[in-house]
């Protein structure tokens, strides 16, 4: 039960991170079903969602590497990475046979860690205005990895998706302390002499 919380939880960091990209390498992953598991996915006919997902994946591999494409991105992935988290926790849930309550209740919770790894990025993002092109790439890359981990290696996808919500709660933190620097110093009287 353990492994398959770890698997929900790696799979959902990656729709924290991208949005098509997990669904397209989950369906490639499934071969002969596709998306018969996903939900929403399932209803659609498998060409539309082929193409849909590719176009967008290749969206999401070559326009996170301009300024302007990471902003469309992070608008999109913002309002759709709740709902993608749950699809792709469901559909991990129902693949890995999980044993746990109300299935609603993994896709919430799936959702909500997406939405949140998705947060950090969009306020790393408008911290640093646009993101440095080696951060995307390791974004790019730990999406592919932690979606891989979530069938073949549970274990080292959960830690990886442990680390990250670690990382996120570090980055409130900074984002609270330099909030609170910068009020300081804006209501800091400047000290300038009208003499």
């Amino acid at each position: 039960m353990i492994v398959a919380l770890l698997s929900i939880l790696s799979a959902s960091a990656a729709a924290g991170m991208r949005i098509a990209l997990p669904l397209l390498i989950i369906g490639f992953l499934q071969s002969e079903r596709l998306w018969s598991d996903v939900p929403i996915l399932a209803s659609i006919d498998p060409p539309v969602v082929i193409s849909i997902l590719t176009s967008w994946s290749l969206f999401e591999l070559i326009g996170s590497k301009k300024l302007l494409g990471q902003r469309i991105l992070q608008v999109v992935q913002l309002l759709c990475s709740p709902v993608v988290g749950s699809m792709i926790s469901i559909a991990v849930a129902k693949l890995t046979q999980v044993e746990i309550g109300p299935i609603w209740l993994i896709g919430l919770v799936g959702g909500l860690f997406a939405f949140l790894l998705q947060l950090v990025l969009v306020g790393w993002f408008f911290r640093l205005r646009g993101l440095p092109i080696w951060v995307v790439l390791i974004e790019d890359t730990l999406c592919i990895f932690l979606v891989l981990f979530a069938f073949n290696a549970p274990q080292e996808g959960g830690l990886i998706a442990m680390l990250l919500l670690w990382l996120a709660v570090r980055s409130s933190q900074h984002w609270q302390q330099w909030y609170r620097e910068s009020r300081r110093l804006a209501l800091k009287p400047s000290g300038l002499n009208y003499d």
